[in-house]
């Protein structure tokens, strides 16, 4: 059975960026509700070791923290509903969204933290050894490969900077592109291409991601790719201890279309030094708006600045004359 909410804030998404923005929301006595969508935390919920994450001395599991923090989240008063957002009225205040299970929630403010999710390939092996050999994120895992040898696959301007940003801990880097050039910034491919440990292999696409489980190990580990050239269908199998999917990734903004102001990439565009989408009342944080960092620490921040403007905005503007009327009838 459907039900009516309200609250003084609204976050939409889970992971590091809403789970911050409610505790700083709740903590100031906002009384905020969380609708946590599809894939409760988010990102880090696929991601095993987790050593940049300020605060532990030890790598941690990326779920595990996720887990905290939700916790943490209500144990300061947050409401959590886990239901999608399908639809949304930003056109007045209080702002309304429905959900998937037909709740409707009314906001004074709302803060969109719904992440971004990055592309895959689709090809043989590769969600086996996700988080296992195969990355989407170089910043994140590529410590792991010190003194390694890892395969990139791409050719646009994200492709070639987790390569250049590998080579400061593998051995060797080999970039995989299925066109004979790239399409990165030249300033960039000058940069790559002389580069001492880099490599790259043109017209040529990863066909399956092979591993093994080595005697011990409770996992089975990536050890290489087997590459198809696209002019003469040749396959062969590069030797790698780990592959970086590097081909984009796509924000979760399809619900806000027409309501809110993006990019052509489909990220929401916010104020300079703030959340603040072109909606006064309306924050971003996180990987919906930022397709540079996307990093939880940089996530978490951008949540903590969501739920000060929050907070600021309703100290300024007060509650709606509608909720108003209704609270003193």
């Amino acid at each position: 059975m459907s039900a009516q909410h309200y609250t003084k804030v609204l976050i939409i998404g889970s992971g590091p960026a809403g789970y911050t923005a409610a505790i700083y929301a709740a903590r100031a006595n906002l009384e905020p509700i969380l609708v946590s969508g599809d894939k409760p935390g988010g990102q880090l919920t696929i991601t095993t070791d987790v050593e940049n994450y300020p605060g532990f001395a030890d790598p941690i599991q990326g779920p595990w923290l996720m887990d905290q923090m939700k916790a943490q989240a209500e144990n300061v008063g947050t409401k959590i509903v886990s239901a999608m957002i399908k639809d949304v009225d930003f056109s007045a205040r209080p702002f309304k969204a429905v959900a998937d299970n037909g709740d409707v929630f009314e906001a004074e403010t709302v803060v969109i933290s719904t992440g971004a999710t990055a592309r895959w390939l689709g090809t043989e092996g590769e969600e086996k050894y996700r988080g296992f050999g195969v990355s989407a994120c170089a910043t994140c895992d590529g410590f792991f490969y010190r003194n390694r040898e890892v395969a990139v696959i791409g050719g646009g301007n994200s492709a070639v900077e987790e390569a250049l940003f590998l080579t400061n801990f593998a051995s060797k880097v080999t970039l995989i592109h299925r066109r004979d050039e790239l399409r990165a910034e030249r300033i960039m491919q000058e940069r790559l291409f002389a580069h001492e440990k880099v490599e790259v292999i043109w017209d040529s696409v990863v066909e399956e991601f092979v591993g093994e489980q080595p005697e011990g190990m409770p996992m089975p580990g990536l050890t290489g790719l087997k590459i198809r050239n696209v002019k003469d269908n040749n396959v062969s199998e590069l030797k790698v201890d780990g592959a970086f999917v590097a081909i984009g990734h796509d924000p979760a903004t399809s619900v806000f279309k027409g309501h809110l102001e993006m990019d052509d990439e489909g990220y929401i565009l916010s104020a300079p030094n703030s959340t603040a989408t072109n909606i006064a009342g309306v924050y971003a944080a996180g990987d919906v708006t930022d397709k540079i960092y996307r990093q939880a620490v940089t996530a978490a921040g951008m949540g903590c600045m969501a739920a000060l403007e929050a907070d600021k905005f309703i100290a300024e503007h007060g509650v709606s004359k509608k909720k108003t009327e209704a609270a003193a009838a």
